[in-house]
């Protein structure tokens, strides 16, 4: 039975339109990670408290802009390419064998670091490329095997990523395997926030 000329461009843009519609989904597929769910105010790392006493200006930002970053294409490849750089540029090393005592945050601007200080600069060189502070917060999670651990949540309208020293990628949080417990809280880079179902914190804290 042959179709009608007709009849064979009605279905031919169906079947555009169904590839244009597959095509669409698949790219909102590949940037869905969806969003942790925090809770209350709550202890802030040791860590961090010695860092904010030495940087004191840091530590009291309260961005304007609480909206979580729009994902894009180029936002995609700006966070792996920061991921990598500075992954590349800092030497791993513990702060015993940096400065002589642990928990130690700071800017590795000597070439050297620990998963705090690798977050630390991350942030540092995406807020200079022009991203709220709001969406760039220092994590705290549990690694598989127990150990306390140290990434940088990215907040998008397509969900928290992660950028970790560990790897290159940049993951969705839910997608890492780590046991999330608390990060910056989005309005005040001085405050911290628990995450839902986080397990009490493996370093030390600052009531």
């Amino acid at each position: 039975m042959h179709s009608s000329p007709v009849a064979l461009g009605l279905r031919f843009l169906a079947a555009a339109a169904v590839g244009m519609a597959m095509a669409g989904s698949a790219g909102t597929a590949a940037f869905a990670a969806g969003a942790m769910v925090t809770g209350g105010l709550t202890s802030q790392p040791i860590g961090h408290y010695d860092f904010c006493k030495a940087n004191p200006a840091e530590c009291s930002i309260h961005p304007k802009d609480l909206a979580p970053l729009h994902m894009t294409a180029a936002l995609w490849r700006q966070l792996g390419s920061v991921t990598a750089a500075v992954n590349a540029a800092v030497k791993p090393m513990s702060d015993f064998d940096i400065y002589g005592k642990d928990e130690v945050w700071a800017y590795p601007d000597k070439g050297v670091g620990d998963c705090e200080d690798y977050v630390l600069e991350k942030r540092r060189r995406l807020n200079r490329l022009g991203l709220s502070l709001a969406d760039l917060l220092i994590t705290v999670v549990r690694k598989p095997d127990g150990e306390g651990h140290a990434v940088l949540t990215v907040r998008t309208d397509k969900g928290d990523y992660i950028l970790d020293n560990l790897t290159d990628k940049v993951r969705a949080w839910d997608q890492t395997g780590y046991r999330y417990l608390k990060r910056q809280a989005i309005d005040n880079t001085g405050r911290w926030v628990s995450i839902r179902d986080g397990q009490q914190v493996l370093v030390g804290s600052v009531q």
